[in-house]
């Protein structure tokens, strides 16, 4: 399983919320590129990368996206893929943010709220697309985090079965930011459910958090909040769980 650093980004900042709500920031960073170059410095072998104020109708870091893809997507011999993803509701935000050398791209609520689009551009860019699936509890959030759609997680996941995606991404919004553990039993229930590599995130903690979703077939995990607190040591981790 990979660890993967998130590299949330607010007003041109490097943020951490809690519960993913905008009143509740606990981390902010002047310099978004330099924290990214910090990963991979660390050894962290993919990042992820989203764009806060686009996901939620706020504005926009568009040029700084480009600018951390540019510095740390296609540095030569250091270069690292990094998945991206906020606000990408348009085909043409796929094809710019590939274009701009992202590896993948994270693809949210119009993809949970329109199928035929979901399935055109799957089959458009085949394993080149995340699915984020926010949750809370097992009801699918969108439009950062501000609306409850009616799909139930594991009914969306189901849906998906036999598209090419590269991953799904399941996000436990309410535990977000909070280091009290992820939701286990849902990450393993969809581990086994999704057709392709399930990538956790929310509430990882300690290294027997993500051990425990190793054991239970994540693929993957986001870091965010126990990375930037130091509540995870950031070299360990990048060492047992980097690649």
């Amino acid at each position: 399983m990979i660890a993967i650093p998130a590299v949330d980004l607010r007003a041109g900042r490097c943020v951490q919320l809690v519960g993913g709500d905008y009143a509740q920031e606990r981390v902010r960073l002047d310099d978004p590129v330099e924290v990214a170059r910090e990963w991979v410095r660390t050894g962290f072998a993919r990042l992820h990368v989203v764009d806060l104020d686009a996901a939620t109708g706020r504005g926009s870091n568009r040029a700084l996206v480009r600018e951390l893809l540019r510095e740390v997507a296609r540095e030569g011999a250091g270069a690292v893929p990094v998945q991206v993803g906020g606000g990408v509701r348009e085909e043409e935000d796929i094809a710019a943010l590939l274009d701009d050398g992202a590896a993948a791209v994270v693809v949210g609520t119009r993809a949970v709220e329109d199928a035929h689009w979901r399935e055109a551009m799957a089959l458009r860019y085949p394993g080149q697309l995340v699915l984020a699936a926010d949750v809370r509890g097992r009801q699918v959030v969108t439009r950062g985090w501000s609306a409850t759609s009616a799909h139930d997680v594991t009914d969306l996941v189901r849906a998906c079965d036999g598209l090419p995606l590269a991953a799904l991404l399941v996000t436990a919004v309410q535990l977000e930011g909070r280091m009290a553990g992820t939701d286990l039993p849902l990450m393993e229930e969809l581990a086994a459910e999704a057709a392709v590599p399930l990538l956790a995130s929310g509430g990882v903690a300690t290294l027997d958090d993500l051990r425990a979703l190793a054991h239970r077939g994540a693929a993957g995990a986001v870091l965010g909040m126990a990375l930037y607190t130091g509540a995870l040591d950031a070299r360990h981790t990048a060492e047992e769980f980097g690649a």
